[in-house]
């Protein structure tokens, strides 16, 4: 039976510089870069060196903890570089993209067709295994854990970001496809939530074989976190899956098309960026060529994803694996005469200590700047008011801190990751790297239990 769920708890925060709904073909960069990195707790083993020939699926590296998990090149050419930093970690693998991408063979069939096994080898082999990931914990699916259940958001509600709906229009046919082969890896149901507030797609409310939720509220209503808690906890012992729209749209590309196509819309958002549009481009892309003449001023952040849980890139970085947004927002690295005290009608605030709440419909074009240090930990109540989760934040922080193991079980870690944290480190009076700490509890309790 489907779930309506109202979130109440959680803030929006409104930025300059929201996408305009129109598409722009992007060159493919120069290189196209693949980053061990973007998958948390990764131990890489290399299976291409500098000078191999790759197709687009061709194998680059797999789990060293699990080598059937295998990441793939989402281009066609030539590895030049194996990028290491320190202890010779691996940190990007680059590869010289053709002009025409060449693709490995893989199965073409229709999912309904194909057992659990067939769709699970596939997925495995051409690479879009790691576009699936798991509760507790928020790492890539183990292939031999069923899950009880599968999470698709079909909406994101962080800042400026991309509009899926406009994002999957016309793509019914592939996002079946998907659909009908995610169906087959679930022990229960596949949940697709799509925003009650807004009109959604027909792609997603015509889709069978799923169970479609509607939610509605501030944001994080759109993180799947939230919403896996809202409609089916996870508790220990369990496992629940999930995937974004366009990955399941890669997924079904992979059965109709019998190929790895890494094809990503890209929405360029931020106030510094002159014409904020959406880019068709591909996973692992540099985006020189989307900021292009394109960027207002020099100093300037760049963010692959959004403000909250985005990656800091440079000018010439590289798109994450998992993100589908790029944002440019101003440095902040600038004095100012009496700081985060000066008055002012520019500045957004959770409390009433700027002017904002007098104007709830305003942009702002805020920068990176902290508007403070780092101070000792006062409880303010600010993170109950962001958090929609049936939990208690500052004790479950505490809890990491002193590397109690058992206390965070009862406190609920194995439901939460990172980024539904986000908000609660934005408001964070004392300036505590709140997500920072969510992983840490994390990696603590998985390595113990």
């Amino acid at each position: 039976m489907a779930e309506t769920v109202k979130i109440r708890k959680g803030l929006n925060i409104k930025l300059k510089g929201k996408a305009e709904k129109v598409y722009v073909d992007v060159p493919i960069s120069e290189t196209v870069a693949v980053k061990p990195t973007d998958f948390t707790n990764l131990r890489v083993k290399l299976l291409c060196q500098v000078g191999d020939e790759v197709k687009a699926g061709t194998a680059l590296f797999c789990d060293k903890d699990n080598d059937k998990v295998v990441f793939t090149s989402p281009v066609s050419g030539e590895v030049v570089e194996v990028k290491r930093g320190d202890k010779r970690r691996i940190l990007e693998i680059k590869v010289l993209a053709d002009k025409e991408v060449i693709y490995e063979p893989f199965k073409q069939a229709n999912p309904a067709d194909l057992s659990r096994e067939e769709i699970i080898k596939w997925m495995l082999k051409s690479g879009t295994w790691p576009l699936i990931r798991q509760r507790p914990f928020e790492i890539i699916a183990n292939p031999e854990d069923i899950p009880k259940a599968i999470f698709i958001s079909a909406f994101n509600s962080a800042p400026l970001a991309p509009d899926n709906d406009f994002i999957l229009h016309g793509h019914g046919e592939e996002f079946q496809a998907g659909l009908d082969a995610v169906g087959k890896l679930s022990g229960g149901k596949v949940h697709l939530n799509i925003n009650a507030s807004a009109t959604a797609s027909k792609v997603f409310t015509n889709s069978t074989g799923v169970q479609i939720n509607k939610i509605s509220g501030p944001h994080p209503a759109g993180n799947v976190g939230v919403q896996i808690h809202h409609i089916d906890a996870v508790n220990k012992g369990e496992v629940v899956w999930h995937l974004s729209p366009q990955d399941v749209l890669m997924v079904g590309r992979l059965f109709i098309g019998g190929k790895y196509d890494a094809s990503r819309v890209v929405a360029l958002t931020g106030s510094e960026v002159k014409k904020t549009r959406y880019h068709k481009t591909i996973i692992g892309t540099s985006i020189k060529n989307m900021i292009a003449d394109n960027i207002v001023g020099d100093n300037v952040r760049y963010i692959s994803g959004n403000v909250l849980t985005g990656t800091q890139i440079d000018a010439d970085g590289y798109l994450g694996f998992y993100d589908a947004q790029v944002t440019v927002i101003p440095e902040g690295n600038e004095s100012r005469f009496l700081g985060w005290l000066a008055p002012g009608f520019d500045k957004f605030s959770l409390s009433r200590t700027f002017f904002s709440w007098l104007t709830p419909g305003k942009e702002y074009a805020l920068n990176s700047n902290m508007n403070g240090e780092s101070r000792a930990y006062v409880v303010t109540g600010q993170y109950e008011q962001v958090l929609p989760m049936d939990i208690y934040p500052v004790q479950m922080l505490k809890s990491i801190m002193i590397g109690d193991v058992e206390q965070l079980e009862n406190l609920g870690i194995y439901e939460v990751a990172e980024e539904d944290f986000a908000l609660c480190e934005y408001v964070c009076t004392s300036k505590v790297e709140v997500q920072d700490l969510i992983r840490q509890g994390l990696d603590m309790v998985k390595k113990e239990c």
